[in-house]
């Protein structure tokens, strides 16, 4: 049996990995300011998360959801306190397609109501309902089509208020990236994301913070959504919050009353799936990631946008965008080839920097020096 071809691969085996830092099967290494696609938030083979999943893969690895599993509350308790969201519920599953369809299957269940606004740029996942969300039409397969799925410009207040004004009682949700990953890293206004909220409440429409990518303190805040200083009605969250073990969750509002059966998952809130999401929290309160992130964050920005180059430099915290121009296309493979920096993209020609958390400014100073020689060349 061969492997479905699905994925273009560099011809890269990695088989270490360490902080920011990973090693390939020759021996090389490589600065990773990709993070397997922002999912490695606390670094790679972190000691307290490798103790954590060791010491409960030698207790039990699963059982499911039909007993209670007391590491489930204690992690909604330590997201509650971390996230600032306390009064919220939690309810986990494995992705953050999984996390955004859950959560548009529960804002349907609360008002009753079908029709869904999305965003041109945006990228919700590849399942059902999350990818007719996703602006991509060519990985929306015809039984994926439907009517109901709306999409409005990025930050165009006029044409949210106009949707609304015409079929404000038709909507279910309004779910929307703080920060867009695939689209750009293009960030939402603060005005944008106030004026959302105020009109999800007049018409009773639920916000939907897809906060799989933007999420998980990447941003410098917990959520991206928070600089907006408005409350989502659900956060969605996946990639780091395991840092690469498969776990997803959404952070429902007291406002929603679950019944049994309501939503269900087998192998979502799993023993091992806990014991990797509570370490990721306590490494990020701890060694205060959020702040770090925001720090070299800031600075990467700063530094990248005196580069002459450069078309835009993009996002907030340690999830960055840089706009190239299209002879500057072959960046990320130089950096990748010849300076061994994994970085991500957008097509056509963003940069997208989702390193760990925990990144330590030698590292912002090595892809700086790379990319500025590589920029030069």
């Amino acid at each position: 049996m061969k492997l479905f071809d699905v994925y273009p691969l560099n011809p890269i085996e990695i088989t270490k990995g360490q902080g920011s830092l990973v090693w390939d099967n020759k021996g090389q290494e490589y600065l990773d300011l990709y993070g397997g696609h922002a999912v490695i938030s606390i670094g790679h083979t972190h000691p307290h998360y490798v103790q954590r999943l060791t010491d409960q893969l030698h207790k039990i690895g699963f059982y499911s959801n039909s007993v209670e599993i007391p590491l489930q509350s204690q992690l909604a308790e330590l997201l509650g306190k971390v996230s600032g969201k306390a009064d919220n519920q939690l309810f986990l599953c494995n992705s953050g397609a999984e996390a955004n369809e859950n959560a548009l299957k529960l804002a349907s269940f609360y008002n009753g109501r079908k029709k869904v606004i999305a965003f041109k740029g945006a990228f919700h996942g590849r399942t059902s309902l999350a990818v007719s969300c996703t602006d991509n039409p060519k990985i929306v397969a015809p039984v994926n089509q439907t009517e109901n799925i709306i999409f409005l410009p990025h930050n165009d207040e006029t044409a949210l208020e106009r949707i609304f004004s015409e079929s404000g009682n038709e909507i279910s949700a309004v779910i929307i990236e703080g920060i867009q990953g695939v689209g750009g890293i293009r960030v939402a206004t603060e005005s944008f994301l106030q004026k959302l909220r105020s009109l999800c409440d007049q018409y009773n429409a639920v916000y939907i913070a897809d906060s799989v990518q933007c999420g998980y303190g990447r941003s410098g805040k917990f959520y991206s959504h928070d600089f907006a200083g408005v409350e989502a009605d659900i956060y969605t969250m996946a990639k780091g919050m395991g840092n690469g073990f498969p776990v997803a969750g959404i952070s429902i509002a007291p406002k929603f009353k679950p019944w049994h059966g309501m939503l269900g998952t087998t192998f979502g809130g799993n023993h091992l799936a806990c014991a990797a999401a509570v370490a990721v929290l306590e490494v990020i309160e701890n060694d205060k990631l959020m702040e770090n992130a925001r720090t070299i964050g800031s600075y990467l920005i700063e530094e990248l946008s005196k580069l002459d180059k450069i078309c835009e430099v993009r996002g907030r915290g340690l999830m960055i965008g840089i706009d190239l121009p299209e002879e500057l296309s072959h960046v990320k493979k130089d950096l990748l080839f010849k300076h061994h920096i994994f970085t991500g993209e957008s097509k056509p020609n963003v940069l997208r920097l989702l390193p760990a958390l925990n990144l330590k400014r030698e590292y912002a100073d090595r892809f700086l020096d790379a990319l500025n020689k590589t920029l030069n060349q």
